[in-house]
């Protein structure tokens, strides 16, 4: 079984091992392989990706792909391939430009076939999604970002047609990982941010047993 997460974030200074979206990613798939057998991974770092916005050419309409895109191509190939895809997405505005240009390339994708034909069912159909977002507020800002990050991811999923898995009934977009401090150095212009690491992979573990419990009664 094949797992794919997005690391989603775009900041191209800082290194793969510091990338708290990457740390997100590497964190589900730990958990996914334990507690599943015969799981291998993948993270996609997109900062790493030369993803261009949709120009709306309509040239995907019979190929299926970008015909100006090969980076998107290539992302959209492992995506199909995938049996469940996960997205770690920090809040932007709201979103990072290159996942929002990939969603909206396989939204320009399925949207043109669906137009002409309803039953249309895209490349990714009823492929299980997981999404975890995370951003520099504390916890009072989870509703925030819920609204802002998972509900504007979980809107393009829906028209890809891809299944995104709820945490709970009320989390019902994935789950959200708040900063537990963020402070400023003075030889700084980024805040450094600190997270409650045994509460992020006991929050994340529990998400992904919701996934893999979803994935056996497929």
């Amino acid at each position: 079984m094949k797992v794919v997460c997005l690391s989603a974030s775009n900041i191209a200074h800082q290194s793969t091992e510091n990338s708290i979206s990457y740390r997100f990613c590497r964190t589900a798939l730990d958990e996914m392989t334990q507690k599943e057998k015969g799981i291998t991974g993948e993270i996609i770092e997109l900062k790493n990706r030369l993803i261009q916005p949709c120009t709306g050419c309509g040239g995907c309409f019979n190929s299926h792909r970008c015909v100006a895109d090969d980076d998107f191509n290539n992302i959209y190939t492992k995506l199909i391939g995938a049996d469940v895809v996960l997205i770690v997405s920090p809040h932007y505005a709201p979103i990072p430009a290159k996942l929002a240009a990939l969603l909206e390339k396989m939204e320009q994708i399925t949207y043109l076939r669906w137009g002409r034909d309803t039953s249309y069912q895209s490349e990714v159909f009823g492929t299980p999604t997981g999404v975890i977002s995370h951003g520099g507020g504390g916890p009072q800002m989870q509703n925030n970002y819920k609204g802002m990050v998972n509900d504007t991811i979980a809107d393009a999923l829906e028209i890809i047609q891809m299944k995104l898995i709820p945490y709970n009934s009320e989390w019902d977009t994935g789950i959200i990982i708040p900063v537990q401090k963020a402070a400023f150095h003075e030889d700084g212009i980024f805040p450094i941010q600190e997270y409650d690491w045994n509460s992020v992979s006991n929050t994340i573990s529990e998400y992904m047993d919701k996934i893999i419990m979803a994935l056996r009664e497929m």
